[in-house]
């Protein structure tokens, strides 16, 4: 069986470099995009089978990359993984079409059951 691509999409090197440690190490095929414009043409040439999406970047933030990606792909599948907190925001990325949510920091399971449970749908 082919390996399954992600996309992660975050402003912080740091951040995108766990990621792609943790999933990579989990068998994943990784590509990491370090904005918002640079991640839907990335989108496109790549075509991964899951995106996992920050919300505040500069420049385009990641409820306007969930509507991109899917204006190219509907039926791209999208988590959002995110450290901010905000009321309602969480709502707002599920309603943009983002298939689950999760806070960082989180526990690596939570992220694999969350990966795992979108992958399958």
């Amino acid at each position: 069986m082919a390996k399954k691509k992600i996309l992660v999409i975050d402003d912080d090197k740091f951040i995108l470099q766990m990621f792609k440690d943790i999933l990579e190490a989990k068998g994943y095929d990784v590509v990491v995009s370090i904005g918002g414009k640079e991640a839907v043409e990335e989108y496109k040439n790549q075509k991964p089978d899951l995106v996992i999406v920050d919300i505040l970047m500069p420049g385009m933030d990641g409820i306007q990359v969930i509507k991109k990606i899917l204006k190219i792909d509907k039926k791209a599948k999208i988590i959002v993984a995110t450290a901010l907190t905000k009321l309602g925001l969480e709502k707002s990325c599920l309603r943009a079409g983002a298939k689950a949510f999760i806070m960082k920091p989180f526990e690596l399971t939570t992220l694999m059951s969350t990966i795992r449970d979108v992958l399958e749908k």
